[in-house]
């Protein structure tokens, strides 16, 4: 008996194995799924690339801007940033500079303060200056004019470029500087010298790592090697030429 049922059993399981797989069987499809057009109809096919030729013309005519759209701000209403800076270079020979500038001239030892990246400089002739950043693009050798200068003085005389404007919201600043046919002003590269690597550690709070900087500045040292105020008649002489290259 006991035969009987084990035997019946497996019989039921076995049933039951092969109807299964028969009733799942609704699920499967045989359409395909990928991208071959072989099986879709042509009209299906084309109804994407049909377009009418009233939206082929509406597409390639530019549409009229509504009435109350507003109108785009011009070069001339943006404001400048207060940020933003202008160099002007005074180039108008004034009552006073016709008078004082052969006084200037004639006495020696003269002064400058010249304007190298955006600072200013005290310098006279034999100066070494060692600027606090590493010039590009120059060697040592090179001769450098220094062309941006703000006061030009000696022992009793001082020419002085207008004084700098602040920015504000409405213009950036404005730095005057002299004219740079006024006087030539010449430097030599002389090196670039590099101070010693320096490294320092950074830690933070409840943190066992320390970080490493590394940091090693390099200067240019230049060397002023001709200071010279131009007289009277060299300055017109000047004035004069650019006027000609104007009008030609």
């Amino acid at each position: 008996m006991t035969l009987f049922a084990r035997s019946a059993r497996h019989a039921f399981l076995e049933s039951r194995a092969i109807v299964q797989p028969t009733i799942r069987r609704a699920g499967i499809t045989t359409v395909s799924h990928n991208l071959d057009t072989s099986n879709t109809p042509e009209p299906l096919i084309q109804s994407g690339h049909r377009i009418s030729d009233e939206a082929k013309e509406r597409a390639q005519t530019p549409q009229p801007l509504p009435s109350d759209a507003p109108t785009p701000a011009s070069s001339n209403d943006v404001k400048a940033s207060p940020h933003a800076r202008s160099d002007i270079l005074s180039q108008t020979l004034t009552p006073s500079i016709r008078k004082l500038l052969p006084l200037l001239q004639t006495q020696p030892a003269h002064y400058i303060t010249a304007h190298l990246h955006g600072r200013p400089y005290l310098l006279t002739r034999g100066d070494t200056l060692r600027l606090p950043f590493q010039m590009p693009h120059v060697r040592p050798g090179d001769i450098l004019r220094l062309n941006r200068a703000t006061h030009i003085g000696s022992r009793d005389y001082t020419l002085k470029a207008p004084e700098s404007v602040k920015g504000n919201a409405d213009h950036g600043k404005k730095v005057y500087y002299l004219d740079e046919r006024l006087f030539t002003c010449r430097a030599r590269v002389v090196g670039v010298e590099s101070e010693p690597l320096r490294i320092e550690e950074k830690t933070k709070r409840r943190q066992r790592h320390t970080k490493h900087v590394k940091s090693k500045l390099h200067f240019t040292v230049l060397k002023i090697s001709d200071l010279e105020v131009k007289s009277l008649e060299e300055y017109e002489a000047a004035l004069g030429q650019e006027e000609k290259k104007s009008v030609q």
